[in-house]
């Protein structure tokens, strides 16, 4: 078995440069593809376990969504994934159902065993971060912020609702919006956009067209069948994310009414539907970039970085559906 003296002399190096490189200490990058090059050719596997003692910490950096079913959350993941591997570091991937309590036994968890750091989509704005900022471990916040001064990763959440219900308003009468829950910031941010849309369009936005439900298939549906059942019903809708979208395709298309007979705006992308994707005007979000920046922020804090707490926001990208379909 390859030792980090034979990786030293096959790159070129010091053996306390090949710790560095995997120690994940600052090294020149000709440096760091010499030893990596090497040590793939020698097939060198680092004693994790030894050095997991020696820092008090492991190569392993946990990674806790609420929807691990949902394309988006695995956009993020592999963007996430991407970066550590780079680094040469693990992901585990946990999924929290957007509830505080299995939220907490995996910040448990990640505490246990002696991970590097955490990135957290948090299930509510109070998750509790007690054990592992305490145990020096940092924490990067996705998709949603935390009530802590940490590193943040989010989107333009109210910017994303504005441009999909200010496209709709252009050409259509009731423009409804559903949400997933309304103690979610994401379902607030972008329900407040789809209110400015209507303010700036010279529109009361209709407080019946606003719904919040699930962030999920049925909450699209469930929201769907009620505003049809409306006196006075929608002729257009946001859905507030990929799946309350394809939920609410589906209903409308047990209805005969699918696009562009009631046009439908989706937030995040239609992930799946038998409707061509032309069909449906669509706010992309950039999930994948987001993980990676997340993975960046988190390995910077794991290398000693002190910077004050950073927040950062990335925009959409509007879509507008295809007159022909």
């Amino acid at each position: 078995m390859a030792t980090i003296y034979d990786v030293a002399r096959a790159a070129g190096v010091s053996p306390a440069t090949v710790s560095r490189v995997f120690n994940g200490t600052s090294v020149s990058a000709e440096k760091v593809d010499a030893v990596r090059a090497a040590a793939r050719e020698l097939r060198f596997v680092p004693n994790r376990t030894a050095r997991t003692l020696r820092r008090r910490s492991s190569e392993v950096i946990g990674l806790i969504i609420p929807d691990i079913e949902n394309p988006y959350f695995t956009e993020l993941a592999r963007g996430v994934e991407d970066v550590a591997s780079e680094a040469g570091y693990s992901v585990v991937l946990c999924n929290s159902d957007a509830e505080p309590a299995k939220e907490a036994t995996y910040l448990g968890i990640a505490v246990a065993e002696h991970m590097s750091g955490v990135i957290l989509a948090p299930a509510s704005d109070r998750s509790d971060l007690d054990a592992i900022q305490s145990a020096g471990r940092p924490v990067v916040a996705v998709d949603r912020h935390a009530d802590r001064e940490i590193d943040s990763v989010v989107m333009a959440n109210r910017d994303a609702g504005y441009a999909a219900a200010s496209h709709l308003l252009r050409s259509h009468r009731r423009v409804a919006y559903i949400g997933g829950p309304e103690h979610i910031e994401t379902a607030a941010e972008r329900a407040e956009g789809w209110r400015q849309a209507h303010r700036d369009a010279g529109v009361e936005p209709p407080g019946e067209l606003l719904l919040f439900s699930s962030f999920r298939v049925d909450g699209g549906r469930e929201a769907m069948e009620r505003l049809l059942a409306l006196p006075d019903p929608p002729d257009a809708v946001v859905a507030g994310n990929n799946l309350i979208g394809v939920g609410a395709i589906q209903v409308l298309s047990e209805h005969a009414l699918t696009p562009p007979r009631l046009a439908v705006a989706v937030i995040g992308g239609l992930p799946f539907t038998t409707l061509s994707p032309s069909a449906v005007t669509v706010v992309r979000l950039p999930a994948r970039e987001m993980g990676m920046t997340a993975a960046r922020m988190l390995l910077e804090r794991v290398r000693g970085g002190d910077a004050p707490p950073r927040n950062i926001v990335l925009g959409g990208e509007l879509h507008p559906a295809s007159a022909g379909d």
